[in-house]
């Protein structure tokens, strides 16, 4: 069984709240997932988006896929794929020896890809409206709308 899911993230970089949501399109319905987080940034929001999708689908479907697409703007999530065997000789390290932006998160997505038939797809983000559905202005809509519910409090 295949899946396609789009995710996206969005954070409030003044505040540090960031929301993250996701579809995941299913032949009877879609199905949408977000939440928030405080005291985080823009490119955590998108990894998180993506682990959390994927953490659904292990416990909605026990990982019965033989492909599962995510489809992501975000360079930062699409290029960790190429990025992983660079990433991991380093020990997660930059070059002066600190550990990368969002360790943490990244370590779990690459254990996820490691284990797990992933395919990333980039899409252009900030598409202009049209007539049909476009799946990742809805998901960007939904991460923008998780801040905004904490931050117009």
């Amino acid at each position: 069984m295949q899946i396609q899911i789009y995710t996206d993230g969005s954070c409030h970089t003044q505040e540090r709240i960031g929301g993250w949501a996701a579809i995941i399109l299913g032949k009877e319905k879609n199905i949408e997932i977000k939440g928030f987080v405080k005291d985080t940034t823009h490119n955590a929001m998108e990894i998180l988006a993506v682990l959390k999708a994927l953490d659904f689908l292990e416990k909605e479907y026990n990982n019965t896929f033989t492909k599962i697409e995510i489809v992501s703007d975000s360079q930062y999530v699409v290029r960790i794929l190429e990025r992983k065997e660079k990433l991991k000789a380093n020990n997660f390290l930059t070059k002066k020896n600190n550990p990368i932006r969002n360790v943490d998160l990244v370590k779990k997505l690459i254990e996820r890809i490691e284990t797990l038939p992933l395919i990333f797809t980039k899409i252009k983000a900030h598409q202009k409206a049209t007539t049909e559905i476009n799946y990742n202005r809805v998901v960007d809509q939904l991460a923008r709308n998780e801040v905004r519910k904490i931050t117009q409090k």
